[in-house]
């Protein structure tokens, strides 16, 4: 089960800011202004041993006030719907006003674990302004500085105590690959879904979001056995117009997280688009296996150089990460679409597959020793032993004297000569580099 923290509040209260800080990373833009936060709504976080996802529900504002209070109430359902915990934002500075009303009113009525994060209190003088959010009758506050960290240790400790601990009994369909179709809305992953098992499964319109649950399909036949995901495209709602992006992204985090392997959809007529791209980039971020499916290829006029051109100009656009199957099909002709479950099963196994350390050595040390990492500072790394590190996405620990001085382009030969001599064809790899 993924653990799903969702930052939710009004504009402007800071959770760009504690986005980006939960995360390590500045994806979010932070800027005092309401509404800026539109792209770039998820990340990893990791706090005492517990990875987690975190959702950043900044949306957009609008100056038309009768229509704002709509826009918080459907990101504010949805980031409901899909966290493990709600972190509640909210402004010391400013009080309780009528937004946060609005937003805790709706958190009454979860059922999921909310915190409330005062935030900005940067100074001593702000300590104990904060009293007034537990009116909300929502649960504990906290008082922080998104800006500065203080306070968001103890914030963590609270939320991963509340975290889903594994279940040890592991039912068969637990054991089973778990492969999930994703893409923006209306590509054809229902219609996959569909194709593949030979009836109505699913329901399948050309309005954006039909599909609104992620639902689960045993695929048993043709010598395959696993479960097949058709994720959530947005919820239906009669004027999503401006925030499909924002609902599509938001509602297959949890699929991808859950799967092991994600047939990744895009339109053939339409090409990558950047929507695309941020959900390829929740795929690679979390490690699993992706099988690049361009639906809709029938539709595409085309000549004998027509995907050759197309396939190349698309391994350009997924760079770094483009050792991925790329195949090419239509669901409504049926064309290829077992092809691409021979490729992600494949990749399955390259995913699980596990490297003995004697081989590994073998291998890569030859390959450092011929070509070794530059000298930095007039210093020279020598990286001595090898390992893959036992986790479920394949990870290699690199042991040298240096490991600060290793260039981020030696990273990637290292990678890519490991993609050549062992199959991680479709597989994210992690390196990392400790001293010894």
């Amino acid at each position: 089960m993924s653990n799903i923290v969702a930052i939710v509040g009004r504009p402007n209260v800071g959770k760009s800011t504690l986005f980006n800080r939960l995360t390590e990373s500045r994806d979010a833009i932070v800027k005092e202004i309401s509404g800026v936060t539109r792209d770039r709504l998820y990340g990893k976080g990791e706090w005492n041993g517990y990875q987690f996802s975190v959702i950043d529900t900044g949306g957009y504002a609008t100056t038309k006030e009768d229509i704002f209070e709509g826009e918080i109430r459907k990101q504010v359902e949805i980031a409901i719907q899909e966290a493990s915990v709600i972190v509640f934002m909210v402004d010391v500075t400013t009080g309780i006003v009528e937004m946060d009303e609005i937003v805790a009113q709706l958190l009454r009525k979860s059922h999921k674990k909310v915190f409330i994060a005062a935030n900005k209190v940067d100074n001593n003088d702000r300590i104990g302004l904060s009293s007034e959010f537990y009116s909300f009758g929502l649960g504990d506050v906290f008082d922080l500085s998104a800006t500065n960290g203080s306070g968001t240790g103890d914030l963590l400790d609270a939320i991963v105590e509340c975290f889903n601990k594994e279940d040890d009994s592991i039912r068969e369909e637990d054991s089973l690959p778990r492969i999930a179709i994703v893409g923006r809305p209306n590509v054809g992953k229902s219609s996959m879904v569909n194709a593949l098992t030979g009836q109505e499964r699913n329901i399948v319109t050309d309005i954006s979001g039909t599909t609104r649950d992620a639902i689960h399909t045993r695929y048993k036949a043709y010598g395959f056995d696993f479960l097949l995901i058709d994720t959530a495209g947005i919820r239906k709602k009669a004027k999503v117009t401006e925030d499909i992006e924002y609902y599509s992204v938001l509602r297959s985090v949890r699929t991808i997280e859950n799967s092991d392997v994600c047939l990744f959809m895009i339109d053939a007529a339409e090409g990558i688009q950047k929507q695309d791209l941020s959900i390829y980039y929740i795929i690679e971020k979390n490690s699993k296996g992706v099988v690049v499916i361009v639906n809709k290829w029938d539709l595409v006029e085309k000549d004998q150089n027509t995907m050759l051109k197309f396939e190349e100009q698309l391994r350009n656009q997924l760079a770094p990460f483009n050792d991925v199957p790329i195949i090419f099909t239509s669901t409504l002709s049926k064309q290829r679409i077992h092809k691409a479950l021979e490729k992600s099963m494949e990749v399955f196994e390259n995913r699980v597959r596990k490297i003995p350390t004697k081989e590994l050595n073998d291998v890569m040390l030859d390959i450092i020793n011929a070509t070794p990492p530059p000298a930095m500072k007039g210093k020279y790394i020598r990286i001595k032993f090898v390992q893959m590190l036992p986790t479920h996405a394949p990870t290699f620990a690199f042991y040298c004297n240096l490991p600060q001085y290793i260039p981020d382009s030696y990273k990637r030969f290292l990678e890519n000569r490991l993609r050549e001599k062992f199959n991680f064809e479709g597989v994210p790899l992690k390196l990392f580099f400790r001293k010894k």
